[in-house]
């Protein structure tokens, strides 16, 4: 099955399509040419486009992955943990979901899920991702396996034979696994954003060493990116569709899993490609990963709902997105490159990433900031920014929902609400059922998020696109926590950290914030789920 777009109900103006033909768009990118995005982004495109020849050149290392998944089987290291962040985990995580292969992905600063993946450590290797190699999440993971390795009795040579490396030439990362002697370095193409890295060592190597058949992924790609140098090839159209629905008013993307697809979780890849690429300059698409097609949050007038794996559903306006995985990934990069000058901004930079970083680090060195609660109810203590409570009776008996549905009501008109929850994913797992209770709740687009994965995603959009969005965070209590060796801070600290610092970015921006600290995380959860009910 070849890669292909349906639009079902989607009106694109020919003008729009007339324009991007007659400008060789179709060509000129596929040629590499850095000028289509302006003179502004040129700098930046000329280095960030090495993407496009992935489908061929990451055909190198292929051999060499199968050799060592055959040397770590030899040796009863079965057990990939995959310790990376955004663009160094998302694809990995699909690409195994998608072939029904284990891959433990370690894309989290919480210390309960970072403990629990150090099961199993006589057959554990552990691929540590960063294309920056100075990602504070990764090195503290990193850092956290080589205490757990030499406690379970190994020496510093077997230690260093348990890790294999993936990260950019001259990174910081690849000096320190030449240092502790790990196992293999994977270096990727430096011309390669991390969002558009997904048939790169970034998406390959964790996939490879976990069963996948990444030559097959390689192949699927290669089919589609024949054609990308085609007017009219399917990538192009995705990106028109993309495009022409913003220009028509519709800026939310709506992305499920077709319900007949082999593809698992690919909105989870898509979501930091489009929110990344196009979130910015106040202006942006918003991609709302839906739990189905059928799941709420893809009504309203200012959404355009996208099926990956399936035909166009009956709802309109629609698309349906067929073809295998390697062509989707491949086919969803050059379309959202195409829907970043319909929108004339620069698909290749992250301008707002940083700050929530940047609060992070200033936090750690200062101190966690003391914000007394507004109230407590049950398991759940209240606090809020940016009015979010305003006119709020805390005291009453359902405060919890009142401040919810406070929070709802200052969605501005074609707004959202990103829910974003600091908790852990695998235990804390019925926190994801709050982005369907809340979309049912309101008419606007409703986001999901765990922290802080989603800070190397959507955090992006939140800062740097249209500043139309209302915040829930939700934190909780740590019952044990993890010591980061050799920093002046442990997992919780780190955690705890990040979201206040998200919180000040928000907050900066006058955008209304409900934060609600569980003090039981699983009752808490409940206590939530039974108010939305």
């Amino acid at each position: 099955m070849s890669f292909a777009v349906d639009a079902n109900g989607l009106d694109v103006p020919d003008q729009l399509r007339s324009q991007l033909a007659a400008d060789d768009v179709a060509a000129r990118l596929v040629a590499k040419d850095a000028t289509l995005w302006g003179p502004e982004a040129e700098s930046e495109a000329a280095i960030r486009l090495g993407w496009l020849d992935l489908p061929a050149t990451s055909r190198e290392v292929v051999a060499r992955l199968a050799d060592l998944r055959a040397e770590l089987a030899a040796e009863g290291l079965d057990r990939v943990v995959l310790c990376g962040m955004g663009g160094s985990s998302l694809a990995p995580e699909v690409i195994c979901r998608t072939a029904g292969v284990p891959l433990v992905v370690l894309d989290t600063t919480d210390p309960g899920q970072v403990s629990a993946a150090m099961a199993d450590l006589d057959r554990t290797v552990v691929v540590v991702s960063s294309k920056s190699g100075g990602t504070v999440e990764t090195d503290s993971q990193r850092r956290a396996f080589i205490s757990a390795f030499a406690a379970a009795g190994l020496d510093e040579k077997e230690i260093g034979a348990r890790f294999v490396v993936v990260t950019d030439p001259g990174s910081p990362l690849s000096e320190t696994a030449a240092a502790m002697g790990a196992r293999a370095v994977f270096l990727a193409d430096p011309n390669v954003g991390g969002r558009y890295s997904a048939l790169s060592a970034f998406g390959l190597v964790p996939s490879a060493l976990a069963g996948v058949d990444v030559g097959a992924l390689l192949d699927e790609a290669e089919e589609l990116a024949a054609r990308l140098a085609e007017p009219g090839n399917p990538a192009l159209e995705l990106g028109i569709a993309l495009g022409g629905a913003f220009r028509a008013g519709r800026d939310k993307l709506a992305l499920a899993d077709g319900s007949g697809s082999p593809i698992q979780g690919f909105g989870d890849w898509a979501e930091q490609l489009i929110a990344e690429s196009t979130g910015k300059e106040g202006r942006g698409i918003l991609p709302v990963v839906l739990e189905s097609a059928d799941a709420p949050g893809a009504q309203a007038d200012d959404v355009l709902l996208a099926v990956v794996g399936d035909g166009a559903p009956a709802r309109q306006p629609s698309l349906g997105v067929t073809g295998p995985l390697g062509a989707q990934f491949l086919g969803w990069e050059y379309a959202t490159a195409v829907a970043g000058r319909v929108l004339g901004i620069n698909p290749f930079d992250q301008p707002n990433v940083t700050e929530s970083k940047d609060n992070t680090n200033r936090i750690l060195g200062e101190g966690l900031p003391v914000d007394p609660p507004a109230a407590k109810i049950g398991a759940i203590e209240i606090r809020g920014s940016g009015g979010a409570l305003d006119g709020v009776d805390l005291s009453a008996h359902d405060g919890v929902v009142l401040a919810l549905d406070a929070l709802l009501s200052a969605i501005p008109p074609r707004g959202y609400l990103a829910v974003m929850a600091y908790l852990d994913r695998e235990q804390d797992a019925a926190a994801g059922e709050l982005r369907a209770l809340l979309a049912r709740r309101t008419e606007h687009a409703v986001t999901f998020g765990w922290g802080p994965r989603f800070l190397h995603s959507t955090g992006q959009y939140h800062k740097g696109g249209p500043q139309v969005g209302a915040f829930l965070q939700v934190t909780g209590v740590v019952d044990q926590d993890l010591p980061v060796p050799d920093r002046d801070f442990d997992f919780a600290t780190l955690q705890a950290a990040q979201a206040a610092g998200d919180r000040k970015a928000l907050a900066d921006r006058g955008r209304p914030l409900l934060h609600l600290h569980l003090t039981d995380r699983a009752a808490g959860l409940a206590q939530l789920r039974d108010v939305l009910a």
